[in-house]
């Protein structure tokens, strides 16, 4: 079975380009522990955490369904 965390990584770009307004400053970097980071400007961290945290929860959410199906663990990390 073919490894789906890049497919992950790229899905996850994906999202965060399109609610920022600075796509061109948004990477996503997989570490070896399960950890990925989320890097956005700093004036679009409100965009991608939400009101009370529901897009960040949302984008976890998101990791955990992936992860499962993979059968491994993903924590995310938003870095400004």
């Amino acid at each position: 079975m073919p490894e789906p965390s890049g497919d992950i990584c790229v899905l996850l770009e994906l999202i965060a380009k399109s609610l920022v307004d600075s796509p061109d400053e948004v990477f996503v970097e997989k570490f070896d522990d399960g950890v990925i980071e989320l890097e956005v400007a700093e004036t679009d961290v409100g965009k991608v955490i939400g009101r009370q945290g529901r897009t960040a929860r949302a984008l976890r959410a998101l990791l955990v369904a992936a992860g499962h199906r993979a059968r491994k663990r993903y924590q995310l990390e938003i870095i400004e």
